[in-house]
């Protein structure tokens, strides 16, 4: 149910690695396939192969049975949300998936010729640099970056602060999303010596470029406003630059609104030159912290929406940031009792599921949130989230009288 892989820093603990039975897939070493094979090493091969191809044959029979059950409780559970009704540990599949325990796969002592496909396709993933050069090409824009990093986090921790979320939710999702050290123009691989970005997610909370186009088409007119207000109180060339930034977000938010407010809809428009041009504005002092707090806050909206009124942890939040709010809000409004028991691979599709170790080894909703309090734990002594944490600190006298003058 995770509806976008691969996102962030965070994902690598979450998604990632090979699937469980990859190993059975494996090319024969060459040498082996060079040498004759004897008729009795022929015949054995054969005896091996019928009985791996029975052995999962059964195993695939169980997995697929297993994988059904699962898409019909989540079904069940879809029902019963719409309808108000309670949701029991009977509307969940209590057993953990399947495992493949016989014999693997053998290796054929015969030479094969070797299977010819086609070449991979491999899809072009923006970097920074591609998003300053698509927004200067399709709106003649550039973002207006921070003078330093701690000018930005500042920046970030008065709007989220006055947008109501948390230090703790700030500083400890920061932590988890970064690994406690990013910055705000931060790439998901393009950190810690990786020369290679791995998805298109940036920043502190890592939006992927749907987000942003997403947050534009949902919340831009916010956006707008919140800039016009702060335009009121400016003259001069800074009031210029600023009436600027406004014309040029009133035509992104037209842009992103063009379509229907749908994630796959979006997704389209994102993986264009004016999608992209959109996702630049993550680096923008003044949209940038609207994107990265609004990213977390339609988490929190939706919990109240639901029915979920207490906050929520880090942890939790965090859940509804990597998983989406829907399939998180299924483990944050269990009980802990249930939590205890409900296995992890309720929320997730069999091939999602059988590439995440984490969830694998942390194979209930329980554990899964535990180890991701514990990493939140481990970084929220790093360097980037003790600055994030001042910042919050400094900027909560200002956030309040702001949220009182509303």
């Amino acid at each position: 149910m995770i509806r976008s892989g691969g996102r962030c820093f965070a994902l690598a603990l979450f998604l990632g690695g090979l699937p469980v039975d990859a190993a059975d897939n494996a090319s024969p070493p060459a040498d082996a396939m060079a040498q004759a094979a004897s008729p009795y090493a022929i015949a054995e091969y054969r005896r091996q192969l019928a009985e791996y191809q029975q052995a999962r044959s059964a195993f695939e029979a169980e997995a697929g049975a297993y994988w059904s059950a699962i898409v019909e409780k989540r079904r069940g559970r879809n029902a019963k949300r719409r309808e108000h009704l309670a949701i029991t540990l009977d509307d969940y599949v209590l057993t953990q998936p399947p495992v493949y325990t016989g014999p693997r796969r053998p290796v054929n002592p015969e030479p094969e010729p070797p299977e010819v496909r086609p070449p991979r396709q491999h899809k072009v993933i923006p970097t920074v640099g591609d998003l300053l050069q698509a927004a200067s090409a399709q709106f003649q824009w550039t973002p207006q970056r921070p003078s330093s990093e701690i000018e930005f986090k500042r920046a970030y921790a008065r709007v989220a602060l006055a947008a109501g979320l948390t230090r703790e939710q700030a500083v400890r999702v920061y932590s988890f999303e970064t690994g406690g050290t990013g910055n705000y123009d931060v790439q998901a691989g393009i950190e810690h010596g990786g020369r290679r970005a791995i998805s298109t997610a940036i920043g502190y909370n890592q939006l992927l470029t749907t987000n942003s186009v997403e947050l534009l088409a949902e919340q831009g007119p916010e956006f707008v406003r919140a800039l016009m207000q702060r335009a009121a109180s400016l003259s001069g060339q800074p009031r210029q630059i600023m009436d600027r930034k406004i014309a040029v977000l009133k035509k992104m938010v037209a842009f992103a609104r063009s379509v229907p407010d749908d994630w796959s809809a979006h997704e389209r428009l994102a993986d264009t030159p004016q999608g992209w041009a959109l996702h630049a504005m993550v680096l923008d002092i003044d949209i940038g912290p609207l994107l990265q707090t609004h990213k977390l806050l339609t988490s929190v909206i939706f919990a109240r929406a639901k029915g979920f009124n207490r906050p929520l942890t880090a942890a939790e939040l965090e859940m509804m940031n990597l998983t989406g709010d829907g399939t998180g809000l299924d483990m944050v409004m269990m009980p802990q009792a249930m939590r205890e028991l409900v296995p992890t691979s309720n929320f997730f599709q069999r091939g999602g599921y059988e590439r995440n170790p984490v969830a694998i080894r942390h194979n209930t909703v329980a554990k899964l949130l535990a180890i991701t309090d514990s990493r939140m734990n481990a970084n929220s002594s790093q360097p980037g989230a003790r600055e994030l944490a001042a910042a919050l600190y400094q900027a909560a006298p200002m956030s309040a009288e702001a949220t009182s003058a509303r």
